[in-house]
């Protein structure tokens, strides 16, 4: 963490370049918001080089696990923010992610603590913000309530669509796709997970 975070720590004190942040050529620029241990996050990052990866995470052993998998693997498109994302949103240009993925963020079943839910109309007017024209948020849970709950924010949200073609098969992983430490484990419990995928209008 002392050694190899501050090359990969996203700086947020100042006006925030892509290009300083990731000096190579890239064909994409992605954020993951709740990584984890960062699992996800490494395998994707090392399957497309030419891809930059974003990955927000405010808990401190996950950010560790994901610094160490990254150092390991000499991973130069990888940069991370440990802390709150909408920090992170707030700093990015506008429409400069082609990407965001919200994998089973803190669902907070308490009646009273749903304001802290991250998926609200101020985040997803900030997602919309730095989304490209056409790109997608996709968003995770095991949790029935979360979904539905995303789902009526998005549906009041004047920025995204959800495509026609997502709602049939919204139980259907994406392509691609890997589960999991934690989907796993909601498996195994017996919870299945929604995958639903919104597009920036």
């Amino acid at each position: 963490m002392a050694d190899f975070l501050p090359s990969v720590a996203v700086d947020l004190s100042g006006a925030l370049s892509l290009d300083a942040l990731f000096p190579f050529t890239r064909t994409e620029v992605r954020l993951e918001i709740g990584f984890g241990d960062g699992e996800r996050l490494v395998e994707q990052s090392s399957q497309r080089p030419d891809v930059a990866f974003l990955g927000c995470e405010p808990f401190l052993n996950g950010v560790a696990k994901a610094v160490a998998a990254v150092s390991d693997r000499a991973l130069n498109n990888v940069r991370i923010h440990s802390g709150d994302a909408r920090d992170l949103l707030a700093a990015l240009p506008a429409g400069s992610l082609d990407r965001i993925e919200l994998l089973y963020p803190d669902p907070w079943p308490k009646r009273r603590h749903h304001k802290r839910r991250i998926v609200s109309d101020d985040f997803l007017a900030a997602a919309a913000r730095v989304l490209k024209s056409g790109c997608e948020l996709r968003f995770a849970t095991d949790i029935d309530d979360y979904c539905a709950w995303t789902l009526a924010h998005l549906s009041r949200s004047k920025d995204f669509v959800w495509p026609a073609s997502r709602p049939a098969d919204w139980l259907t992983p994406w392509e691609g796709w890997s589960p999991t430490r934690y989907e796993m484990k909601a498996r195994r419990e017996g919870r299945p997970s929604a995958y639903l995928t919104f597009v920036r209008k």
